[in-house]
Parts: C-alpha cells; sequence; structure tokens
C-alpha cells in the first residue's frame, strides 16, 4: 500500500575530495520550504499510515478486533499438533500482528492532536495490552514454545531460529509463565502495580513548587513565576546568569516530595518482589540478562573503572569551571552542582565564541538534511527522496514522508518526519518504531516504518527552520536510529532494527554524532541559507571543538547517574532511604558533593524507562567510539566501510548475540576493561582536541588565566 516509483537516483557516490557544495538540491528545496506547500495531495484519504480502516477514529475499533481474530488464529496454529510452520515463525507473525497495532496505536496517542484519535488509540493500547498478558499466562503456549526450542521442531531451524526462540522463550519466563498459579497471580499483580506506580511517578516529575514569596530573596522574586502572595518555580533555571537564582531553583524545585518518594519506593520495591518471583536475586540481575554486560557486577566494575581513570581529568575540568565562576564574581562562593550547565555554555560562548546565532545560519534543516543524504548516499548506496503523502495518512500537515531507496535493492523503507513544534506536541526527540521488517512467506520483505519526531520552528516568510549545533545533533542521532531501522534486513520482526540489546540499541546513533562533529563532514553540506557561502574554516574548528568541551566531568555525571540506578535496582532491601543513597552515591562517584536536603532522583525520568540499564549510555557511547576509530575517522564517507559497518552491525538488529556481534565486526570482547578504556581514551582524545583548538583560535590553553 505504501509503494512508490524510484523517482531519483544518484549516478555519483559523493566523496570528501570531488564533492561540489555550491549546489542546491531538491531535498535541500524541500525541507526549507513551508511544511505542506510541497506536497501533492491525493483527495482519497488513505488512513493513518495507509492503514484504510484508520480514515477514522473508529477505525482503531476495527484494527484492535481484527488484531484479536488473527492472534486467537496463530494460538490455534501453534498449539495444533498438524502444525506445518517452526514455531517461531508462528510466535513472530503473533508478535508483529500485535506490535504493528500497539506500536501505531501507541504512536497516535502520544502524538495526535485530536483527542477523540488520541483516545481511540489510547483505547486500542489497552485493549492489546490485556491480550498480551493473556498470552503471557497462556501456560499451554508456553509449553509448546519451549518443546520446539529445547528439543527439535518439526522443521529444521538454523542459529537465527534458536536465538529468536530463546528471546521469546526469556519474554515468556519474565513474566513468570514457568512458576506455579500462585507465583504468575502475583507477578501479574506486581506487573500492574509497576506499571501504575511508574506512570503516577512519571506524571509528578515536571510538577512545579510552589513556595511564599518570603522564602526567597527580595532581589530575585521577580524572576519566578508569580500567584498571588505565592512564587511558582518550574524548573532548575540553569541558564540564568544569576547565582542566587540557580541556587534558589535548584534547592527549591528539588526539595523532597512525600509522593514522589513513596512512588519511587514503590516502584523499587514491587520490581525487586517481580525479579525474585522470577527466580533473580535482584531486579537488575534479571534486566541484564542477554545484554553485552550481562551481570550487574560487570557493569558496576565498568563504572568503578571510569570513575577511576577519569577522576583527576573531572577535577581539572571542574577546576576549570570554578575558575570561570570566580572570574565572573569572585564574591559568589565555591562551585556548586547548579554553577555547571551556566558556565558550561559560557565557556562555549566565550572561548570558541560559539552562539546559536552565530552558527545556525549555515545549518538550514534542508542543509542539515541534504547532509544526512550526503553521507548514508556515501557509505550505503542509498538516497532520501521525498515521497507524496495521500490525504489521510499523517496525524499533521506538518509532516514530510521520505522513501530510502537504495542504488540497487531498491526500496528499504519510509521515514515520517514530524520536526516542527506545533501546540501540544510533547516536547521530546524521538524514534518511533511503527512496522519492523521482516520476510514474508512469499520471500518478499516487509518494509519498515519509522517515525522521527523533533521540535524544531516552522519555517517564516524571510528564513527556513535554522537549526542551533544541538539541533543538528539532535537531527543526526535521531536519524541513526532510523537507519539502523531502515538497514536491518532480519528474517524476524521481534530482533528488527533497534529492537536489540539495550546497550547496543545507541551505538548507531551515537555514531552519527561523530559525523556530525567532524569538520570533513560538516564542511560538505553546512552553507549560509541567504549567501550559499560554506561555513568559515575557523568557525568550524571552533564548533568541532566545543562540543568536546568538559568531556570528562559530563562523563562522570553519566557514571553517577548509572551507579545510582544499579544500586536502586540492586541488592533490597535498600541501606536507607533513596535520598541517602543519593547521597552517598553523588558523593563517591561524582566530583561535586551533594546538597542537603535535595532529592534529585524524584526527577530522574530514566529511572521508569531504563530501570537498571541507564549504563547502556555509556556502554553505547565506548563502542561507538571504538568504531568511528576503527572504521570512519581516517575516512568518514568511506564505501567499503559503510559497507562492512551495515553488513555486520545494521543488518543482525538484534538477531545475533550482541557480544558476538561485537567481538566479530571489531575483534575485541566488549569486556568493562575494554570499554572503560575507550571512554578513557575519547575523553583524552576530546581534551587533546580542545587545547588544540583553543590555542589555535583563543589563546588559552584550557584554564582562565
Amino acid at each position: 500500500m505504501f509503494a512508490q516509483n524510484f523517482c531519483r537516483k544518484l549516478s555519483k557516490v559523493y566523496t570528501i575530495s570531488n564533492f561540489n557544495v555550491s549546489r542546491w538540491s531538491a531535498l535541500e528545496k524541500i525541507f526549507n520550504a513551508k511544511p505542506g506547500l510541497n506536497l501533492d495531495i491525493v483527495p482519497k484519504n488513505v488512513g493513518l499510515f495507509g492503514v484504510p480502516q484508520l480514515t477514522t477514529h473508529e477505525g482503531f475499533y476495527t484494527v484492535t478486533e481484527k488484531c484479536i481474530r488473527k492472534t486467537d488464529d496463530l494460538v490455534q496454529e501453534a498449539l495444533s499438533p498438524e502444525r506445518q510452520r517452526k514455531m517461531v515463525e508462528i510466535f513472530d507473525e503473533l508478535s508483529d500482528s500485535l506490535c504493528q497495532v500497539a506500536d501505531l496505536a501507541e504512536f497516535i496517542r502520544f502524538a495526535h492532536p485530536a483527542s477523540d484519535y488520541s483516545s481511540a488509540a489510547e483505547h486500542t493500547c489497552l485493549a492489546i495490552s490485556k491480550l498480551v498478558e493473556k498470552l503471557n499466562t497462556n501456560v499451554e503456549m508456553y509449553k509448546a514454545l519451549k518443546l520446539a526450542v529445547d528439543n527439535s521442531d518439526i522443521v529444521p531451524t538454523s542459529r537465527v531460529d534458536q536465538l529468536v526462540g530463546r528471546l521469546f522463550l526469556f519474554d515468556f519466563e519474565q513474566c513468570g509463565i514457568h512458576l506455579c498459579e500462585k507465583k504468575r497471580n502475583l507477578v501479574v499483580e506486581l506487573n500492574n502495580q509497576i506499571l501504575c506506580a511508574g506512570q503516577q511517578f512519571l506524571s509528578g516529575i515536571s510538577n512545579p513548587k510552589v513556595v511564599k514569596q518570603s522564602v526567597l530573596p527580595e532581589n530575585v522574586r521577580d524572576v519566578f513565576s508569580t500567584d498571588g502572595d505565592k512564587v511558582v518555580i518550574s524548573g532548575l533555571y540553569a541558564d540564568s546568569s544569576n547565582p542566587l537564582v540557580r541556587e534558589m531553583a535548584y534547592k527549591i524545585f528539588l526539595y523532597p516530595d512525600q509522593n514522589q518518594e513513596y512512588l519511587l519506593n514503590q516502584l523499587l520495591s514491587s520490581r525487586d518482589e517481580l525479579a525474585k518471583a522470577c527466580g533473580f536475586s535482584t531486579y537488575s540481575e534479571r534486566a541484564l540478562r542477554g545484554s553485552i554486560l550481562s551481570t550487574p557486577p560487570h557493569v558496576m566494575e565498568l563504572l568503578e573503572t571510569v570513575s577511576d581513570n577519569i577522576r583527576s581529568k573531572a577535577a581539572s575540568d571542574f577546576s576549570d569551571i570554578a575558575l570561570l565562576k570566580q572570574k565572573e564574581n569572585p564574591h559568589c562562593g565555591p562551585l556548586a552542582v547548579w554553577d555547571v550547565p551556566y558556565f558550561t555554555q559560557k565557556a562555549k560562548r566565550d572561548r570558541f565564541q560559539v552562539s546559536t546565532k552565530e552558527y545556525s545560519p549555515y545549518f538550514s534543516l534542508g542543509a542539515c538534511m541534504e547532509g544526512l543524504n550526503l553521507i548514508f548516499t556515501a557509505l550505503y548506496g542509498i538516497s532520501l527522496v521525498n515521497s507524496e503523502i495521500a490525504s489521510g495518512e499523517t496525524w499533521s500537515k506538518d509532516v514530510y514522508k521520505l522513501e530510502v531507496v537504495h542504488e540497487s535493492e531498491g526500496l528499504l523503507g519510509y521515514i515520517y518526519c514530524d520536526f516542527y513544534e506545533r501546540n501540544f506536541k510533547p516536547n521530546q526527540d524521538c524514534h518511533f518504531t511503527i512496522r519492523g521488517g521482516k520476510i514474508l512467506p512469499d520471500g518478499s520483505y516487509q518494509l519498515p516504518i519509522v517515525v522521527l519526531m523533533l521540535n524544531f520552528s516552522l519555517p517564516r516568510w524571510s528564513s527556513p527552520t535554522l537549526l542551533s549545533p544541538n539541533m543538528v545533533d539532535n537531527l543526526f542521532h535521531e536519524m541513526g536510529h532510523a537507519m539502523h531501522s531502515m538497514l536491518a534486513r532480519t528474517r524476524y520482526q521481534h530482533v528488527s532494527g533497534t529492537r536489540c540489546s539495550t546497550d547496543f540499541a545507541e551505538v548507531p546513533s551515537i555514531l552519527m554524532e561523530y559525523f556530525a562533529s567532524d569538520p570533513r563532514v560538516i564542511k560538505l553540506f553546512a552553507k549560509h541559507f541567504q549567501t550559499k557561502e560554506p561555513i568559515p574554516e575557523k568557525m568550524l574548528q571552533k564548533l568541532c571543538a566545543s562540543k568536546n568541551l568538559f568531556a570528562a566531568s559530563e562523563t562522570q555525571l553519566q557514571v553517577f547517574y548509572a551507579a545510582l540506578d544499579q544500586i536502586y535496582h540492586g541488592k533490597h532491601p535498600l541501606e536507607g532511604t533513596t535520598t541517602n543513597i543519593l547521597a552517598r552515591t553523588q558523593n563517591g562517584f561524582y566530583g561535586l558533593p551533594y546538597v542537603a536536603s535535595t532529592t534529585w532522583q524524584l526527577r530522574f525520568s530514566h529511572l521508569v524507562g531504563y530501570g537498571a540499564k541507564y549504563y547502556s549510555y555509556l556502554v553505547s557511547r565506548a563502542l561507538a567510539y571504538l568504531i568511528w576509530k576503527s572504521y570512519f575517522e581516517r575516512d568518514p564517507l568511506s564505501r567499503g566501510a559503510g559497507e562492512k559497518y551495515r553488513k555486520e552491525c545494521l543488518a543482525h538488529g538484534g538477531g545475533k548475540n550482541p557480544k558476538d556481534l561485537i567481538g566479530d565486526y571489531l575483534k575485541v570482547v566488549p569486556s568493562p576493561q575494554v570499554l572503560a578504556e575507550a571512554l578513557a581514551n575519547e575523553i583524552e582524545a576530546s581534551q587533546k582536541q580542545v587545547g588544540e583548538v583553543g590555542k589555535r583560535t583563543v589563546g588559552f590553553s584550557g584554564r582562565e588565566k
């Protein structure tokens, strides 16, 4: 239903030496125009994502019923003594049927501006959730799968069949299906408790704090919102130039909240009870099974090793930042945690003259999209081609649709680009899988569909959408996720694209940030939207160096977050309150001390979504650095390196054990020591770049004199 003709094919693979940046491409013109004006609207309403039932919100009820009926048919097939197909094929079709409805509905619930659509989608989410819960407690299905996995199936199976079959089996056992009925019921109850506690905790994270005006010094009261004689503090005000404002906001916004504390304790204790009911000693042990670092001791070894390796480098960063604070105001006291974001941005402005106003004209959205197209063409032989959008296909008129087209393989999938801010749109940068890829029974491939959601300003009559350097990084990051989905060619959708180990899932996206930070790559597409002149070399060097400023202290902060996450999901009962643990962990892993009577953990949303897996960012970052150093640093647009990366990494999705995948591709065992060394080397390289560019362009030696 999504088939489109291949309308463009690049006849030349561009390299750093022969690419001419002066031309304007069709893709650049499209993304620099006002959204909607460049689209040929087809009168017939085809339904959301081309699903014919979704021409109206009532169609969600039809889609849900259809999914339930198909699920029943597949369950009967799996349990039939006359079964003809591999058990893993039936389970994957079952998973695909559920995911295509649940993932689409979850996205529409999250993103659609119309309440009738979002409400209907939420109804579908609840219905599919109940259906999944029913399947997860179907003992006969579990026994049939276990028999096929542990013994020879009726049809010969491959290594991939066996791996995916065991993943399905593990998913079953995560839900306690192998336990007695009493414990199974307990697991269901605990999962519901975890879901409810997590949702309530998340809803309270952004709640403002309201205090009497008398609590605040008179000279800062007018900075915050007021309500009568009350002051409303809704954030950390980290970018404020007033140190007292930053301090007051930090101490008040992070002041203890009994309800949030209760919900966090309920979440952590329910997870611990769930893990023990399923035969694990801790929730962390349960969460890490099948990951690159598959046990809690391995994760803590990584965190402790990185902490030791970078402690002195982070201390040097903080000394540098403290000097900046002292220089700005000699009487404002020692460096505190609320100062770091402000002075980090100030250092970028003062030392490298990197400001959004100066740089954004070189990063129009169209130029950045053409840059991505250039990279993908060079590395993989694929093009991003603007595609016609039919009536009713999208949830907003400001959405673009791209075909991902390979020069010889043809159409690989679709990316919907929801890039522009609008009223009530969630302010998050996200990648959503709407449909995973898989081999269909007729041998064809089910094309993946993804959505990239960002929040850029709309083009104005006088200029296209202009991106800040941070926005460029975010765009490249999210497109890395999309390419993982597009370039994976897995037999089963259960392991397609980003459906892989959490500590590998961020590797493709973080790797794309290296391309967004390499002067040789940026200069190929960054040009002034009015004059078309390329970004000056001096500005380019300063921009790339500024991204690495204070890399050690930033890494130390991530280590602290990851350690806190591990301890919370480790041995229970916890040794003290979550705030006691926060204080001990911060003082042990971070270079700036804990601030009394603050509860930063009660605003930490990743405790819900990444429970016991927050460390994954560090692992993915280490692996991305190793991949960049090994394959792309010498020539960022090497077709040979791109093809090898696609074939040995991206193509597998989650269909290959992540340790084996990394071992075969990088020729190293991804041990805690190897990963810690990679992070230390990355920081050292970053500091070297900052120092060299700083001396050459600004005349500082890494520390204010």
